[in-house]
């Protein structure tokens, strides 16, 4: 490469050199005892773009001095993954340890492409690298997943983007030649987001900015160069995550036309159809919830339909689903209540259940008193009998509090005809 970009001239190339998640490949992790061992398994690297999962695995081959096949899901096919398996068998001689294939994005090959890597990874002629910025469980088709370990990767804190800025005005072989000051780094780290390819290709924009030897770094000339080259930020997929974010908030924010265009955006961006209906079902539970729970109904339809239908035709079913979710009521009633519900019962633990609503399948369970007074609410009128579900410790303890919409508020009425005070 005649003019490599900053993220790709820092690319490191040993362990040593590689820059967070210490969880994984830290003294003593899980990931680097593997690799000190020598003996790699197929694994599968899910976390967001640009904290080091192509990396990691170029890594890997180098320390193991293994071949290293890479092929991008985007742009291979079956016939691609066939030909790198052949490749593979051939070199099978004088004991040299089976090549790396690393899949990119393997979150978009079809089931069919993820068959035709299962007889190559089970036989052991390559070791799989997958990386995925998806869920795995969602997205790579379950027998080949029972053949891979899944190592989650994080976005990368301050102190990794402070460390990978000082290394690349320090030790860059174009940028040490300039003197660089970082008078504020507020705007590069918000800019990243947790992404080092990111944060070097906005260093980079920035610092080529500035006319003669020296450059200062102040957040007002990071959003200012930032605003001017949006359109070719965008156009290299680095704001992926700032449009999805955009997209839900404005559907949580009930601008319908905000909404559509930030689809469009995803669409012509060419955006995986499936990445952006998994997000309308999860706002569709999470800002919508109990104000109108059909929305979770059609939401799920869409995510169904999406699958089975594909492009082209997928942008009208999202764009519907889109315009629903965003001019619904909303209510996070539900979300809400399950957050508090969990943070209860990690300062409280395991509180015992009530003797009236245990089971009581034995004798011996019935003579110790599992089940006594319990009530059955269909022996009652209106299907209502008053009694505690909640554990003593617990029992006043309120999560679900209904909001001010009409689904809501007839819930609520219903609630206190119930309870009475208790609401």
């Amino acid at each position: 490469m005649a003019n490599p970009p900053l993220a790709e001239r820092l690319r490191p190339s040993t362990l040593a050199g590689f820059t967070g998640q210490e969880h994984l490949v830290g003294e003593g992790a899980v990931l680097r005892k593997m690799i000190e061992s020598g003996h790699l398994a197929s694994i599968i690297l899910w976390g967001p773009p640009g904290v080091g999962k192509t990396t990691l695995a170029r890594i890997i081959a180098n320390t193991l001095d293994r071949p290293f096949y890479s092929l991008s899901a985007i742009n291979s096919g079956v016939k691609d993954v066939r030909e790198v398996i052949d490749k593979a068998q051939k070199q099978q001689f004088f004991g040299r340890p089976n090549p790396i294939l690393f899949i990119d994005e393997i979150h978009r090959f079809s089931k069919s492409q993820q068959d035709s890597l299962l007889g190559a990874v089970e036989s052991g002629i390559i070791t799989l690298i997958g990386a995925t910025t998806e869920n795995p469980s969602f997205e790579v088709i379950t027998p080949l997943l029972s053949r891979c370990q899944v190592y989650v990767l994080h976005s990368l804190d301050k102190a990794h983007l402070q460390h990978l800025i000082q290394f690349a005005i320090t030790s860059d072989t174009v940028l040490k030649n300039k003197k660089i000051t970082i008078s504020e780094d507020e705007a590069l780290l918000r800019f990243s987001g947790g992404d080092a390819r990111k944060l070097f290709n906005v260093l980079e924009l920035v610092v080529n900015a500035e006319a003669g030897e020296e450059a200062v770094i102040t957040n007002q000339k990071v959003t200012e160069r930032l605003q001017k080259n949006l359109a070719t930020y965008d156009k290299l997929g680095e704001m992926h995550y700032d449009i999805i974010s955009a997209f839900i908030k404005s559907v949580r924010g009930s601008d319908p036309d905000a909404a559509v265009y930030w689809l469009a955006r995803m669409i012509e961006g060419g955006e995986d159809v499936k990445f952006i209906a998994r997000r309308l079902v999860i706002l569709a539970a999470e800002d919508i919830g109990l104000a109108n729970p059909n929305a979770l109904l059609l939401a799920q339809s869409t995510f169904d339909a999406v699958h089975q239908i594909g492009n082209p035709e997928s942008r009208i079913i999202l764009s519907e689903c889109t315009i629903y979710l965003a001019t619904s009521p909303k209510s996070n009633s539900a979300y809400a209540a399950i957050d508090a519900a969990l943070e209860t019962v990690r300062k409280t633990g395991d509180l015992p259940v009530p003797l009236h609503i245990r089971n009581a399948p034995t004798k011996l369970m019935k003579e110790l008193g599992y089940g006594d007074n319990y009530k059955y609410a269909h022996s009652f009128e209106g299907n209502f009998a008053e009694q505690d579900f909640l554990p003593e410790g617990v029992r006043r303890e309120k999560f679900y509090i209904p909001q001010n919409n009409p689904s809501e508020v007839k819930i609520l009425e219903r609630l206190r005809l119930w309870w009475g005070k208790r609401w």
